[in-house]
């Protein structure tokens, strides 16, 4: 205990303000760990703190767990019955609720100007979801905002797109969806195609020959041998699912659906038809074969306009957007999400909510267990991922470079031990002299880097919360100069937010703390393996 006093007294001493090159020089040493320890702490707590709030915003209206349904495991096809399936859904265990999900690209269109954006629809009779879009309103620079869309065509807009645009609540924005290209693309290939008469032309005079030398009288019905009702069907069933003009499609459904009322006589093996339907074949027959092309190709380009006009709606709320996340451009209503997908009264998907978010995993393969074959949970933490990874990439890479402050400090911690222990030479020499064990004058040197370590950990730490606490202020005044490292337009949030992580603190403090006393020891070895007569000479 004596010798550990000595050491520590004598560590206390040599730090006396007193001697003033001393004192400036451990002054520079603390000073270095405390700026590394403060803006470590900083940097990390609001990584924490935006990572948070990001994904707070985003569970606030994206599926935790999104079922997709791929019955023949390609692409997601559309679900008609979405209701039932999300009844079934929200009654079981640590389900909040579940609805409808849509998510698509469109055209928006602003007062004559234009951009590609993503629009998602809002089950508006779910109060949850019109909260999660009410609480990411943008209020102070847009006050009148409103998340409260009813059943109207009423929107809210990005942040993002509100200043491209430079709209606000009020204003009209038309929304024209992308699969409405696709369908013009469709229809104007299928006026370039040749009339079915031509395409199919082997295909008609088969199904004409096999009618005519194919039929025969029975008690007052026509019939057909089952050989001669399938080389007329399938034909046609064939030239049904074709690119064919609408007109012509009509006419060979009714010959299908003529031909489908047979009644099948298996024991015979004919198929019963009435008495005029070898007339009523020929008839429709004959008119695929008069079809006016002309005619047909301008039926098919006046629809277009069915499908083409844009859809108005009134601008009356504009949220806050990050680019920290991938976030909707539009948010609509849900009937108005269906006619932009072209999806009627289906959906894409059906969108779950849990009690607890984080439990999304275990409870995906809980809802898969419950559904038939076909549905494909993603959860949104799969959804997430590329955003968590690169948050956490972040995380790293900061650590990395500004933990190089502190290792300078360290190595600077270092070089102002060496400097004691050449200024203490001589006095080094009398400690041996006069019996102090190599372990003593090592401890001395030791105690004196983990003093100045501890201090600059402990007020780095210190200021670092003091930042963290008083941000929104130095935010304040660094924009009065003009100045604005961290604007809401990129973060999406006025207030950079931040989170301390007791522990995370704790491991920086600590490293820091061992990194600075380890730094004096190889000096501390050098200055007790010395030798006392060579010290006491001051050679």
């Amino acid at each position: 205990m004596a010798r550990r006093s000595f050491s520590l007294m004598l560590a206390w001493r040599y730090m006396n303000p007193r001697r003033a090159l001393l004192s400036a020089v451990a002054l520079i040493s603390v000073m270095g760990v405390m700026f590394g320890v403060l803006v470590l702490v900083v940097v990390m707590s609001v990584y924490s703190g935006l990572e948070r709030e990001v994904k707070g915003r985003l569970l606030g209206f994206i599926p935790h767990v999104r079922l997709d349904y791929v019955p023949y495991g390609g692409f997601r096809e559309p679900v008609a019955d979405w209701r039932r399936t999300a009844e079934r859904i929200a009654a079981m265990d640590g389900v909040a609720e579940a609805g409808p999900f849509i998510q698509d690209s469109m055209l928006i269109d602003i007062a004559g100007y234009r951009s590609a954006g993503t629009f998602r629809a809002i089950d508006t009779a779910n109060p949850n979801e019109v909260e999660g879009v009410r609480a990411m309103l943008d209020l102070e620079h847009h006050p009148d905002s409103s998340s409260d869309m009813g059943l109207d065509d009423r929107v809210v807009i990005s942040s993002k797109v509100a200043r491209s645009f430079g709209a606000g609540v009020g204003d009209t924005i038309k929304l024209l969806t992308l699969r409405n290209f696709e369908q013009v693309e469709a229809a104007y290939e299928t006026t370039k195609q040749p009339p079915a008469r031509e395409r199919f032309k082997q295909e008609l005079e088969t199904v004409r020959e096999r009618a005519s030398k194919g039929w025969r009288k029975h008690d007052g019905k026509s019939e057909l041998s089952t050989a001669d009702w399938n080389a007329v069907y399938l034909p046609l069933t064939k030239i049904l699912e074709a690119d064919i003009r609408e007109r012509e499609a009509e006419i060979v459904y009714q010959a299908i659906t003529l031909l489908a009322a047979a009644a099948d006589d298996e024991e015979r093996e004919v198929q019963g038809l009435g008495p005029d339907a070898p007339e009523e074949l020929e008839r429709i027959l004959d008119e695929l074969e008069t079809t006016d092309v002309k005619e047909m190709d301008l039926e098919v380009l006046q629809g277009i306009e069915e499908f083409v006009l844009p859809k108005e709606a009134l601008i009356i709320g504009v949220y806050q957007s990050s680019q920290m996340a991938l976030t909707p451009d539009v948010f609509v209503p849900l009937h108005l999400g269906q006619e932009l997908a072209g999806l009627d009264d289906m959906v894409q998907g059906v969108a779950v909510r849990l009690d607890d978010p984080y439990q999304a995993g275990l409870m995906a393969e809980k809802i898969r267990g419950e559904l038939e074959d076909g549905w494909y949970p993603v959860t949104w933490i799969e959804e997430l991922a590329d955003f968590s990874r690169l948050i956490e990439q972040q995380r790293v890479m900061m650590y990395f470079a500004l933990s190089f402050i502190i290792l300078v400090s360290a190595f600077s911690m270092t070089a102002v031990m060496f400097t004691v222990t050449i200024q203490k030479r001589r006095e080094i020499g009398v400690m041996k002299a006069l019996g102090a064990a190599p372990g003593q004058i090592v401890r001395v040197f030791v105690y004196q880097g983990a003093i100045l370590g501890f201090a600059g950990a402990v007020i780095g730490i210190g200021l670092g919360l003091l930042v963290i606490a008083f941000r929104e202020g130095i935010q304040r005044f660094m924009r009065g100069f003009g100045f604005d490292p961290f604007p809401a337009s990129f973060n999406g949030f006025t207030v950079l937010p931040a989170h301390v992580n007791p522990v995370e603190i704790a491991v920086i403090g600590v490293l820091s703390f061992l990194l600075c006393a380890g730094a004096a020891f190889l000096p501390a070895w050098f200055a007790a393996s010395s030798d006392a007569a060579k010290s006491l000479r001051n050679l």
